[in-house]
């Protein structure tokens, strides 16, 4: 159902019982006035002494008007007269004995349980009546109250105009509602049509993609609905965005995968077909065949796990799950998980930590890959024989740094600022290890600058390369919800 119907409706609703409602109190009003002035009318009568001799003559006769035509120009009777019907003609009236029986053959019947209403109700006692319908009944004692003229009823009429009407005598008293009526609708023309504009304009939006706002102004109920309306555009645009973001970063993650466990699974599967021809001959395997296929095999699980991570970096909102991190303990892990390939390629990892603990508050599984991308690249990438140094250390601000160093190629100061950049490495690297993506320091970035850390990059006074990580230590009072620390053995780095 339209607006504007169900404005109609809606009026209609409210007008008629209103229309209703004072038809009614207008006809109980005009029947209270002329019960009133007709009792009031014909007591007065009764007082004179030849009123009772007439009727006491004639009861069956007495009381009927004498018709004659209203003299030309009459007026119609004023309020204040006894009601009667148009052109002025006076009131019936009926004679009664004592026991409410009339002789007159039009007198209405009458119950004579009315007497002791009358009695109650002193002279005069108007008989019920149907407030739509036009005749009065009042039935009156008479001053002497015996004889066959012991009560009069009197039959008059609410003639137009009379006293105690809440209307005109005219249907004029409706055109006002009529008009209320035209009114309303006539003003909520404009409110739909911009109802109907901010419709279109919705429309439109929606098949843009949300792209525009809706333009409707006004600061009414139709403007805030529109505003409104904008708001929620902007937020489906901001999940759309970041629904884009989240199939991106999933395209990314597959189309990295695919392209980075290749090389490396396919270099694994060539080791292994060596050593199985190793196997059925009978003969030794070679070491240097076992450790790269081990190297391998290593490569790819932390690939793959930092394939992961960064898919949740690329995410709108990654979700830190923060917590109290013992920074001890997370050194410890990380220099026990590259342990093994180290010693494969003949390098030897150190670390060092403080014998008080330190804590920070951050993401224990992010912040133990990103440390672990570190070590892993120093390690991967140095020379055979090399040295990485792993350091924990605390500054006198209350402020911690991990320390990487280590002896390899190194990086020329030029190509420093671009390994912020996802993908890049130095030359050396490139050909040392010249698959996959350089991952593992773009992680360790992101990681520090979700966290608020501070992540460094420069030459190691060895002559390889130094990163340094930093940031607050957690204060000794701090509380946390979660838990201290959590183990992440699982997670390794590229």
């Amino acid at each position: 159902m339209r607006l504007r119907t169900r404005l109609a409706v809606a009026t209609l609703a409210v007008t008629a019982p209103m229309v209703l409602g004072l038809m009614w109190l207008d006809g109980r009003a005009r029947h209270r006035a002329a019960e009133f002035v007709l009792g009031d009318g014909t007591a007065r009568r009764l007082q004179d002494p030849e009123l009772r001799a007439r009727c006491e003559a004639a009861p069956a006769s007495w009381g009927k008007p004498r018709l004659r035509p209203p003299p030309a120009g009459a007026r119609a009777r004023h309020p204040g007269h006894a009601p009667g019907p148009p052109g002025g003609t006076p009131p019936l009236l009926y004679a009664y004995d004592e026991r409410l029986v009339s002789t007159n053959p039009d007198a209405p019947a009458l119950d004579p349980a009315l007497r002791r209403a009358l009695d109650a109700d002193h002279d005069t006692y108007p008989l019920p009546a149907r407030w739509y319908h036009d005749d009065v009944l009042v039935l009156v004692r008479t001053p002497w109250a015996t004889g066959p003229c012991a009560y009069v009823l009197a039959r008059g009429t609410t003639s137009p105009g009379f006293l105690g009407a809440l209307l005109p005598a005219s249907r004029i008293w409706l055109l006002p509602l009529v008009a209320v009526m035209i009114a309303i609708l006539v003003a909520v023309g404009p409110v739909i049509a911009r109802i109907r504009r901010l419709t279109a304009a919705v429309r439109r939006t929606a098949d843009a993609g949300f792209a525009h706002d809706v333009d409707i102004g006004g600061r009414d109920e139709v403007g805030e609905l529109a505003r409104a309306f904008d708001h929620a555009g902007r937020e489906v645009r901001a999940q759309l965005a970041a629904k884009d973001q989240r199939e991106r970063a999933l395209r990314d993650f597959l189309a990295n995968t695919t392209h980075d466990v290749m090389i490396p699974l396919t270099v694994l599967q060539a080791h292994l077909a060596t050593l199985r021809e190793h196997l059925g001959r009978g003969t030794p395997a070679d070491p240097a065949v076992l450790t790269s296929a081990m190297d391998e095999a290593h490569y790819i699980g932390a690939l793959l796990h930092n394939l992961a991570v960064t898919a949740k970096l690329a995410a709108v909102d990654p979700g830190l799950l923060e917590g109290q991190v013992d920074l001890n303990a997370l050194v410890a892990r990380v220099v026990s998980r590259h342990a093994p390939i180290a010693r494969q390629r003949a390098i030897a990892l150190e670390h060092a930590v403080p014998d008080a603990a330190l804590t920070t508050t951050a993401d224990v599984t992010l912040l133990e890959q990103a440390v672990s991308n570190v070590v892993y690249n120093a390690v991967r990438h140095n020379r055979t024989g090399g040295h990485v140094a792993l350091i924990l250390e605390r500054r006198d601000d209350d402020r911690f740094r991990i320390r990487v160093i280590d002896d390899g190629p190194g990086i020329p100061p030029e190509q420093l600022e671009r390994l912020f950049e996802r993908g890049q490495r130095g030359d050396q690297a490139r050909t040392r290890a010249p698959d996959g993506q350089g991952l593992g320091l773009d992680i360790a970035t992101r990681v520090a600058r979700l966290h608020g850390h501070d992540l460094r990059f420069g030459p190691s006074e060895f002559g390889g390369l130094q990163v340094d990580l930093e940031g607050p230590l957690r204060a000794a009072g701090d509380d946390q919800d979660e838990p201290s620390s959590r183990r992440s053995d699982s997670i390794t780095s590229a």
